[in-house]
């Protein structure tokens, strides 16, 4: 669950310019519930789970010799119910704890150059190419006597490079990335599993409604990721299309509410589900 989470991930105008020196503080709940697969050679089936997670991020604008570009650091904890058949058996796990943090690094390199607040209400969008690295150290819940988690004991990087392109209020966006990951040398049942690389596809239509307010359209398609325990290949590469959509909203001069959802509609290896969620974004900094 917690490597198809980070696949999931769709997060439009990521690559959108924003005036330096400005600072996000994000608080973020999801709620997720969806079938789950497991390996063939795990005595496990009809698995269902519902997650509620909450995140913590801080937001940092930055000038970056001329470019915009921004520094996340993001802490998310999560308390998940499950209920699957162990051997035909009906068995339950509940769970709480902290998930794998992410750090993440953004750079645009085309189209977006690093603008104070004052010089920004000037600037008119019309392509923006960009780059981003994010690091997941192994910071998350895990026992290796358990085969779920909320961590995944292991580091997982996704380089990924986006593109976005203005046509007046409408905004379009694309960005491809691929999570490689390091080994989990405490696997459930084993010495050691390696994860074969994900590449992870996102786009998104975005209409600004003037006033601060805009809404998305987003789709997400991820690919591979198939595991292999003590030398063993399992037979689950991922192969996952999801749609949802996005509306943002401002509260105040400070502060606004976004509220998103996505579903899956095809999933190669069973593992499908639903995720609605609220975030609450309060900025402050030069020229607020």
């Amino acid at each position: 669950m917690a490597q198809q989470a980070a696949a999931t991930d769709i997060e439009p105008r990521a690559y959108s310019n924003i005036p330096v020196g400005l600072n996000f503080l994000v608080v973020n709940y999801a709620y997720t519930q969806g079938n789950v697969s497991f390996a063939p050679t795990v005595p496990i089936t009809n698995g269902r789970m519902s997650i509620h997670s909450a995140t913590l991020a801080y937001v940092r604008s930055l000038d970056l010799w001329g470019h915009s570009g921004k520094f996340d650091i993001i802490v998310p904890q999560a308390w998940l119910s499950g209920q699957a058949e162990v051997l035909g058996k009906p068995r339950i796990r509940d769970i709480s704890g902290f998930a794998d943090p992410w750090v993440r690094f953004y750079m645009n390199l085309l189209g977006a150059p690093a603008l104070s607040m004052k010089d920004f209400s000037q600037y008119q969008q019309d392509w923006i190419l960009g780059a981003s690295l994010a690091v997941s150290p192994p910071g998350g819940q895990y026992d290796p006597e358990k085969l779920v988690n909320l961590g995944t004991n292991r580091w997982a990087v996704k380089p990924e490079l986006g593109l976005s392109k203005a046509f007046g209020p409408l905004t379009m966006e694309l960005a491809a990335g691929v999570f490689i990951f390091t080994d989990n040398d405490q696997p459930f049942r084993g010495k050691t599993l390696e994860q074969d690389p994900m590449v992870a596809l996102q786009s998104h239509l975005i209409y600004s409604f003037g006033n601060g307010i805009w809404g998305a359209f987003d789709a997400n398609y991820y690919t591979g990721g198939q595991t292999t325990k003590d030398g063993i290949e399992a037979n689950d590469r991922m192969e996952n299309w999801r749609l949802g959509g996005t509306l943002s909203f401002p509260i105040s001069r400070q502060q606004s509410i976004k509220l998103f959802g996505s579903s899956g509609i095809y999933a190669r290896t069973g593992s499908n589900f639903d995720i609605v969620g609220l975030a609450w974004q309060y900025r402050w900094g030069e020229g607020l």
